[in-house]
C-alpha cells in the first residue's frame, strides 16, 4: 500500500518545496538591478538569481531576432537554475522577446516583463493628460507604450523620445556628475516631451538617474519609477499562484555574460559585498 501512494508524495514535497526556488531576473546590464533589488525590498524571503546580459549589452541597438535570441537563451539558463517565475527586467527586451518567452516557456512557469504592470498602474491613475516616455531606440520603435496605453485610456497623450546614451553611460557609471547632468538635460529639454505632466523611466537603468531627473524638473512632475511598480505586481503573481516562500532558503545568485568591474560595482551597491559574481557562458549551448 504505501509504494502507491510514493508518487503522491514526490509531487507533493515538490510542489511544497517549489515555492522556495528562485526568481530569475534578467536584463542587457546593470539597469535589471533596480528591479531585483525592489523585488528583494517587497519579498525579503526570495531567492534571486540575476543574469545581466553584459556581452551584449545595450539591447536598445540590436535588432528584434538578436534581442529575442538573448531573451530565449537566457530564460531556458533561469528555467534549468530551477527559477519558479521569470522577470524580464528590461523593457526592450519586454517588448520585443516577451511573447516569445511566454510562449516558450509560459506553461511551465510565470513569464512576467516590466511594461504592463506600468501600463496598468498608469491607466488606473487616470489622472493624466499628457505623459512622457523615455527609453532605447528599440524600445521608443516599437511603441509599445502608446499602443497599450492608448485602448486604455484614449484620451491621453503620449510622448515619446528615445535616449539612447543613457544606458551606455550609466552602465559605465556615469552618473551624478557633470557627463551625465548635461546628456540628461539635453534630452529632457526636447520639445517632444513639452508639458508632461508624469514620464515613464521606460528603461530599469534609468532609474539609476531619478534622482537627476526630478532635479531637471524641479520636482514638478510625477517621475513613475517602474522598479517599485514591478516589484508589486511580481508579489501579486506569487501570491495568486500560491508561490510565496516562507523563508530565505538560499543565495542570492548573479551571472553576467561578461564581466565587467563597473557590474560588480553597481551589484555590490544594490546588493552588499558579501555577492558571488559568476561568469557564465550560455551561447554554447543549444536552447
Amino acid at each position: 500500500m504505501r509504494s502507491r501512494f510514493k508518487p503522491l508524495l514526490r509531487i507533493f514535497c515538490f510542489s511544497m518545496n517549489y515555492k522556495n526556488n528562485p526568481i530569475g531576473v534578467f536584463d542587457s546590464g546593470i539597469g535589471g538591478l533596480t528591479v531585483a533589488n525592489a523585488i528583494r525590498k517587497a519579498l525579503p524571503h526570495e531567492t534571486l538569481i540575476y543574469f545581466g546580459d553584459t556581452a551584449h549589452m545595450p539591447y536598445g541597438d540590436k535588432s528584434a531576432e538578436a534581442i529575442k535570441y538573448y531573451s530565449l537563451k537566457i530564460a531556458k539558463f533561469l528555467q534549468l537554475m530551477g527559477c519558479k517565475a521569470i522577470v524580464i527586467a528590461c523593457n526592450t527586451a519586454s517588448s520585443l522577446a516577451y511573447q516569445d518567452v511566454k510562449d516558450f516557456l509560459g506553461e511551465t512557469l510565470p513569464i512576467m516583463n516590466v511594461i504592463d504592470p506600468v501600463v496598468a498602474h498608469i491607466a488606473q491613475q487616470g489622472t493624466y493628460k499628457n505623459i512622457g516616455v523615455i527609453g532605447t531606440k528599440a524600445t521608443i520603435k516599437s511603441a509599445v507604450y502608446p499602443k497599450k496605453l492608448l485602448p486604455l485610456t484614449p484620451n491621453l497623450v503620449v510622448k515619446s523620445l528615445a535616449t539612447p546614451l543613457l544606458a551606455p553611460m550609466i552602465e559605465e557609471g556615469f552618473f551624478e556628475n557633470n557627463i551625465s547632468k548635461t546628456v540628461i538635460n539635453t534630452y529632457l529639454s526636447s520639445s517632444k516631451l513639452k508639458n508632461i505632466e508624469a514620464i515613464v523611466l521606460a528603461c530599469t537603468h534609468y532609474p539609476l538617474i531619478q534622482k537627476e531627473i526630478n532635479q531637471f524638473y524641479n520636482g514638478k512632475i510625477d517621475i513613475l519609477n517602474t522598479a517599485h511598480i514591478v516589484a508589486s505586481h511580481v508579489k501579486q503573481q506569487l501570491l495568486e499562484k500560491n508561490l510565496l516562500s516562507g523563508t530565505k532558503t538560499g543565495k542570492d545568485q548573479f551571472f553576467v555574460s561578461d564581466k565587467t568591474t563597473s557590474f560588480e560595482n553597481s551589484t555590490r551597491l544594490f546588493f552588499g559585498n558579501k555577492i558571488n559574481l559568476q561568469q557564465k557562458n550560455i551561447w554554447a549551448n543549444n536552447v
